[in-house]
């Protein structure tokens, strides 16, 4: 808290930056209804812009036009600039769309702004039964005396054995209201605050992968020594008192039995009396999901590096692979200019040279190999009757009378799909009967039409095809396809 220190802050921070600004009205209650409300953890350019102009134009017939006479994307464009920081923008793998995210520097003024609101009461009761359990837990946890530790388990034993006689004898102590309230909103603040928590954790893995990323570019020397400076970045992250509590609390709430406890609990504490006075949150009831997502982009943050990793070490060996290649091209040059006139001198030796005496009776003799004999009998003409039904027993669909079919239905309407025409006309030869019917779609998919015959696939919607078979026994049974919506046209 220094004079020069501040002053550096007030200059160069982003969240103090926003503050400052003119326009910290519009700023911090857009984005806080936009990203921090939903939890969202990335938009496209083209819908935020679509949200802020609504914004804009809403505000614009509250306070007049010339209140914020640019349009929405020069407002973003504004705050994602590198000198206000307020917004990142970047590229999804895969995508040319630029995506918008918070900065945590905006979260944390936000977060400020918040605190400034008049709250219902201030509890103060939880917070100090809090402190008390955590100096209690850490009192606990690195204690090395053993006798030390059974006596304080022995105690709470004892405590937790006369709270249970108490119950049972029909003593069953309660919290008034004011103690749920106060509990409860402390519960929602840490849970907020959790949340931000996530985004400057996933901030600092992003800061890792761009040096990361500025190392590869710039390296020079071997692979070795580059991943080993890389990996003990890594683990020097992954080990500290950050990266170990995050990858504990990501244990913690991966548990299944975890989670159905905490929703369990969620719903047990929403539909208290006390609790719906305080009007809680929509998002409330479901902010260990909310905990999962923001979990998971810090971890697909972390992936990111690993894919920076593999492809450094796949151009490398490519790099390599083609050096090797132009070495032994020009060894083959070389050789082919010295064949014409090949040197006097010694060109190389080689150490410890001797001959190689191989025995002519160390080799096999030779032995002919056995020629076949192959016999021609002649086979009489047999008498008895063969059962030729099985050669006609054979499946043959008539495309013609399929295309018939579709071309019928399609005079008395545009369009009809696949399935409408197999409930009016349904499969008589089974599933080679569908895939005869596909075949024509495909056909007739695209540009090229079959006969006046056209069809469309939708890949996003699958429907049943449903058709009467007979089992292995004999016995009548339904069979279900699950195929493309096709859809034939005129």
């Amino acid at each position: 808290m220094e004079h020069a220190t501040l002053v550096t802050l007030r200059d160069r921070h982003p969240a103090w930056r926003l503050l400052a600004s003119p326009h910290a009205a519009l700023v911090a209650s857009f984005l806080h209804r936009v990203f921090v409300v939903p939890n969202m953890r990335g938009m496209s350019e083209a819908d935020l812009a679509e949200a802020l102009e609504d914004e804009l134009f809403v505000l614009r017939e509250q306070v007049g036009t010339d209140a914020y006479p640019k349009g929405a994307r020069e407002y973003l464009n504004d705050w994602a600039a590198p000198e206000r920081g307020w917004l990142r923008k970047f590229y999804k793998s895969g995508t040319d769309e630029a995506q918008l995210d918070l900065t945590p520097a905006t979260e944390k003024a936000i977060a400020w702004l918040l605190s400034l609101t008049e709250r219902p009461f201030v509890g103060t009761e939880s917070r100090l039964r809090t402190l008390f359990a955590l100096l209690e837990e850490i009192s606990a946890g690195t204690e090395v005396d053993p006798i030390k530790r059974i006596d304080d388990l022995r105690k709470k034993r004892e405590e937790i054995d006369a709270e249970i006689a108490r119950v049972l004898a029909g003593d069953v102590p309660l919290l008034d209201d004011t103690a749920v309230k106060d509990r409860f909103q402390q519960f929602q603040q840490l849970a907020r605050e959790l949340l931000a928590d996530f985004r400057e954790v996933e901030h600092n893995f992003r800061l890792l992968d761009r040096k990361v990323r500025e190392k590869i570019a710039l390296w020079e020397g071997a692979k070795g020594a580059l991943l080993d400076e890389i990996m003990g970045e890594r683990d020097a992250i992954g080990d500290s008192d950050q990266g170990r509590s995050f990858r504990a609390f990501w244990d913690f709430l991966m548990s299944s039995r975890r989670q159905e406890e905490l929703s369990e609990r969620l719903d047990q504490v929403l539909a208290l009396p006390a609790v719906l006075a305080l009007k809680p949150e929509a998002r409330t009831r479901r902010v260990h999901h909310d905990w999962l997502e923001a979990g998971e982009h810090t971890q697909r943050t972390v992936a990111q590096l690993s894919q920076q990793l593999r492809r450094f070490l796949d151009d490398r060996a490519f790099l390599e692979n083609r050096r090797i290649l132009t070495l032994l091209h020009g060894i083959e040059s070389k050789a082919l200019a010295l064949r014409e006139a090949m040197p006097v001198v010694t060109v190389m030796s080689i150490e410890a040279m001797a001959a190689e005496i191989e025995l002519p009776l160390e080799r096999p003799l030779f032995t002919p190999s056995a020629r076949p004999c192959l016999s021609d009998p002649a086979f009489p003409a047999g008498e008895e009757d063969i059962d030729t039904a099985r050669l006609f027993d054979q499946i043959v669909v008539d495309k013609a009378r399929l295309r018939s079919a579709i071309l019928r239905a399609l005079r008395h309407q545009p369009q009809i799909t696949l399935r409408e025409l197999l409930e009016a006309d349904p499969l008589h030869q089974g599933l080679a009967e569908l895939v005869a019917y596909l075949e024509l779609a495909h056909a007739g998919d695209g540009s090229d039409a079959l006969d006046g015959l056209r069809a469309v696939v939708d890949e996003a919607v699958e429907e049943p095809i449903r058709w009467k078979a007979s089992n292995v026994a004999g016995e009548a049974v339904t069979r279900e396809a699950r195929v493309p919506r096709v859809i034939f046209t005129r």
